[in-house]
């Protein structure tokens, strides 16, 4: 079971630097005009484990922070990732 705990945090920290990294990138590529990634990805990776980088993604890079549905997706996906996790050490 230990291993199992592990091996979840590490792809949440994972999935993490992915969502923020796909944030970035997509903020460069909105300001120089060029092709985007598609906002179902940003969501999808946010929901699937990756909702801490996304959340830090808006507020470091001000990215999609007019879309509401970027903070709500943000914000209960991290706190399903924070009830997961709690519910795995507990």
């Amino acid at each position: 079971m230990e291993i199992f705990r592990i091996i979840f945090l590490c792809f949440l920290g994972a999935m993490s630097i992915i969502t923020f990294l796909l944030y970035a990138i997509d903020k460069v590529k909105s300001r120089k005009g060029q092709f985007r990634i598609p906002e179902v990805v940003l969501l999808l990776c946010s929901i699937l484990g990756g909702a801490l980088g996304g959340y830090l993604a808006m507020i470091i890079k001000h990215h999609k922070t007019t879309e509401w549905y970027f903070m709500l997706t943000n914000i209960l996906g991290l706190a399903l990732h924070v009830l997961l996790v709690y519910l795995m050490f507990r």
